[in-house]
């Protein structure tokens, strides 16, 4: 497992355990998990985002903190909201990275993840060129999401 998903991973075990709301001390966070703090920044800006169901606040100093927050919503609000955030182009590995916290945020059940996850394989678009790929993969990805919510 790439030390990303482990940094991830840790976050949405803290965010479990305390119903949903979490502070973290990013250096401290490093040292335990043996990565460097730009590594907590990275999937906290990536992973943790208003369009991924996220509110993240920090307070810089000598006491800062940053503390994520789970926003609740129902299944159709989030998925709009993740439609919406898509934008014209998604690449694969992000578009991986939102399946995956659909799954956790149970709005997918495994199988649905894992036909979505196949039809917006490079494997699948190989005959697509390659800088239309990443367009021709946000509007199958868009439309799958939109059956969802109907």
């Amino acid at each position: 497992m790439r030390m990303s998903d482990l940094v991830a991973q840790y976050i949405l075990e803290m965010l479990d355990e305390q119903n949903g709301s979490a502070e973290i001390q990013r250096n401290e966070l490093a040292g335990s998990l043996g990565c460097v703090p730009s590594q907590i920044n990275y999937v906290i800006t990536s992973r943790f985002t208003p369009e991924q169901g996220y509110i993240v606040e920090s307070r810089r100093g000598g006491g800062g903190f940053i503390r994520i927050s789970r926003v609740k919503m129902d299944k159709g609000t989030a998925l709009m909201h993740i439609i919406n955030s898509v934008g014209a182009t998604l690449d694969k590995a992000t578009a991986e990275v939102m399946l995956r916290n659909m799954l956790q945020r149970q709005m997918l059940e495994l199988e649905t993840a894992k036909v979505i996850a196949s039809a917006l394989s490079d494997r699948t678009l190989k005959n697509v060129e390659q800088e239309k790929r990443d367009a021709v993969r946000a509007d199958l990805f868009k439309n799958m999401l939109l059956t969802l919510d109907s």
